[in-house]
């Protein structure tokens, strides 16, 4: 057992709290060893100061005293990656539910829980910088799940080193350099059901001190059901430059273009009966969401002798041309600087990791809404106003190890978000001027433990606390007869998990217990006569659950020649309901099924043939309602993928989804009583469907 003597055991308390004690210790840099559970890195995986490989990328990830995942986008290559889900089936604790197109629900935790569209309460990332609208918002058409290297999720708390203190967490989507490029050519084509086909290339190259990547996708599909049409475009790029050995800087730049024809939701009779079908207004008023976004961003790296300072500014130029119940027309720009110092260091013969960050970023958008008088024809203006958001946050989370093999965290992020709205709204009726806004500010703190008591073998255990801000969707709330500003409180909670990650022998697991009690989260509403808005701030709440993912080799060398059966298992547990709400009393919240299971068996040969058939189990559906009086019924979907390794060099593969054809609803918006004539918001599984592609890399 080691003794610790009485200074040095005041010194383990004050590091593990303040990281001014920490700056009065900088000058030593022993090397000390280093907690990590390492995979091994794959071929063009060499990194640099803006760009880690791949290696270093999940040895920062998993250094994390918390729940998270990295995951090398390759394992997606050989399936139709078209969105989030495809990309996040196999990852515990995400809930992505396919509603169309590219459109998902995102929910991690049970954040933004009943957001009927897009997300709340997630950072989606790239490249470690911000998509979302300064207000919070955000969506996924910008990621294209073609360009990625790698995906980092970071759920709840655990999202800190990246300034975010939501309850769902972040998630950071990396794309390719020249440097992490698998190789410096790939071009694929892929084709399937429904009228669907993609087209794929990415070109790097390294020039001495710079270095390009810049890949393109562009997929049209007319889609499964009617009025699902889709075309999409991607592009992005970026330039790196070593200035010097201690010096790099990269420049990223990003288009994308987005037109989606909405089906719309229908209800629980129509899914079932006739699941293909269109909602009537959506052909009527042509629902459509057509988005136009340029990103520009700059990661400028700095090596000192005890860390590194990463200083990232971005701008984003957003344009949403977008009819459904009204026609909505947004323009606006998201800009923002985040220097942040990461470090590792010898604090009274003790190692010690650092990471300070701090944030500015800001948005303006002009928010215009018209009537929708049929064909996405603009009826009289409703809305004429300006919507500006504004973000000043510092953090800061200290890892001090007590032994080798065991640390102390603790972490402190503040945050002022700002949220002003002006300008005139329900102009066709009686004109109505606003001008207003609300401040949001708190300080979240969270502490943590990290212990690996054998290599490979990591045991954690944290207490963190969230907050998540209203966006503009939630402040500025239109009803069929009226469009309000409606002051929300911020969403609260306190979430505490336990978990472990690893790998031994032949069985690698993430297992993660977690409970979090929320004051004021939000939720929607159907809106009628008694309910003039469509989201409101609950009193009590409490969710928790069990995140698990699995990965067992039941054989190696099965037939003598090196090949390979891996069982993989995947677990999510959701128990999310009301605390003894005045009209709920203990009530499970709707939406999310308690228990979701993925089931998948690879057979591979190193000859380069694989085949994977996997089964998505919802053993019993979730609540549609707050009332809980109608639930929609559980499912399994079976599915199987295989590729084969063809003699050029170049790979193919066969996607074929829900095979039995199964009619089930994939995603619904919760409502406050299921009524089986009125509530209409159920979006139908997509139907039996096969895709296949070929890729070539040189």
């Amino acid at each position: 057992m080691t003794r610790f003597n009485l200074p040095r055991a005041g010194l383990v308390a004050l590091a593990a709290a303040s990281p001014l004690a920490i700056a009065t210790a900088m000058a030593q840099t022993t090397e000390l060893p280093t907690i990590t559970i390492e995979g091994q890195a794959p071929a063009g995986s060499g990194g640099t100061l803006t760009s880690p490989s791949l290696a270093e990328q999940r040895r920062a990830v998993n250094s994390t005293a918390g729940s998270v995942s990295h995951i090398d986008a390759e394992t997606t290559r050989n399936t139709y990656a078209t969105n989030l889900r495809d990309v996040l089936q196999d990852t515990p604790g995400v809930l992505v539910q396919n509603r169309y197109s590219q459109e998902v629900r995102l929910s991690i935790r049970g954040s933004g829980l009943a957001r009927a569209f897009h997300t709340r309460g997630i950072e989606i990332l790239q490249d470690g910088v911000p998509t979302n609208l300064a207000d919070g918002s955000g969506d996924f058409y910008q990621i294209d799940p073609l360009a990625l290297r790698a995906i980092e999720v970071f759920r709840g708390g655990n999202a800190l080193p990246f300034g975010s203190s939501t309850l769902g967490g972040a998630i950071n989507f990396v794309t390719p350099t020249a440097r992490t490029a698998t190789a410096p050519n790939v071009f694929s084509l892929e084709a399937g059901s429904f009228g669907t086909i993609r087209g794929h290339g990415s070109v790097s190259r390294v020039m001495g001190d710079w270095d390009f990547h810049a890949s393109g996708t562009v997929t049209h599909s007319d889609g499964w059901r009617a009025h699902e049409q889709q075309t999409l475009g991607h592009f992005n790029a970026n330039v790196g430059r070593r200035i010097s050995d201690r010096v790099e800087t990269r420049f990223y730049f990003g288009a994308y273009y987005t037109d989606v024809k909405l089906p719309g939701s229908l209800t629980y009779g129509q899914a079932m009966s006739n699941p293909r079908q269109a909602a009537a207004s959506a052909v009527s008023g042509d629902q459509a969401r057509n988005t136009y976004v340029q990103r520009f961003a700059n990661v400028t790296s700095i090596k000192l002798d005890i860390g590194q300072l990463d200083i990232t500014s971005w701008a984003i130029h957003k344009h949403l041309n977008h009819p459904i119940y009204q026609v909505l027309d947004q323009d606006g720009w998201t800009y923002g600087i985040s220097p942040r110092f990461t470090g590792s260091f010898n604090l009274g013969g003790y190692r010690n990791d650092l990471v300070v960050g701090a944030r500015i970023f800001a948005g303006t958008n002009q928010a215009l809404q018209y009537l929708n008088a049929g064909n996405a024809v603009r009826g009289a203006q409703t809305v004429d106003a300006r919507q500006n958001a504004a973000n000043y946050e510092a953090w800061f989370e200290n890892r001090f190890f007590v032994l080798p093999q065991l640390a102390l965290t603790a972490g402190l992020k503040g945050y002022v978000a700002k949220r002003e709205y002006s300008g005139t709204m329900n102009m066709n009726t009686t004109p109505v001027a606003v001008d207003t806004g609300v401040t949001y500010s708190g300080v979240n703190p969270r502490v943590g433990v990290l212990w690996e008591p054998v290599r490979d073998v990591q045991v954690f255990a944290n207490v963190t606390r969230s907050s998540d801000v209203p966006d503009f969707s939630d402040l500025t709330q239109t009803t069929a007869t009226t469009t309000a500003f409606v002051p929300l409180k911020a969403q609260t909670g306190t979430t505490v998990e336990i978990g472990t990650r690893g790998r031994f022998g032949a069985f690698s697991w993430e297992a993660t217990a977690w409970r979090a009690e929320l004051r004021n989260q939000m939720l929607q509403f159907n809106t009628g006569p008694g309910i003039p808005a469509s989201t409101f701030n609950a009193d009590r709440t409490r969710l928790q659950g069990v995140e698990l993912a699995a990965s067992l080799d039941l054989s190696r060398n099965l037939t003598g020649n090196g090949d390979r059966l891996t069982l993989k298992q995947v677990w999510t547990w959701s128990d999310f309901r009301f605390v003894n709400d005045a009209s709920y009393g203990n009530n499970r919240l709707p939406l999310t099924p308690e228990h979701v299971l993925r089931t998948s068996l690879t057979y591979a040969h190193p000859a380069g043939f694989s085949i994977t058939p996997s089964v998505d189990i919802v053993p019993q559906g979730a609540f549609v309602d707050y009332a809980n009086t109608f639930r929609v019924p559980g499912y399994a979907l079976f599915n199987v993928s295989a590729s084969a390794r063809l003699p050029n060099g170049g790979e193919a593969f066969v996607d074929i989804r829900n095979i039995a054809d199964k009619r089930t609803v994939s995603d619904f918006a919760p409502v406050v009583l299921y009524n089986a004539a009125t509530t209409s918001t159920f979006y139908p599984a997509t139907g039996r469907s096969l895709y296949g592609g070929v890729r070539v890399k040189f």
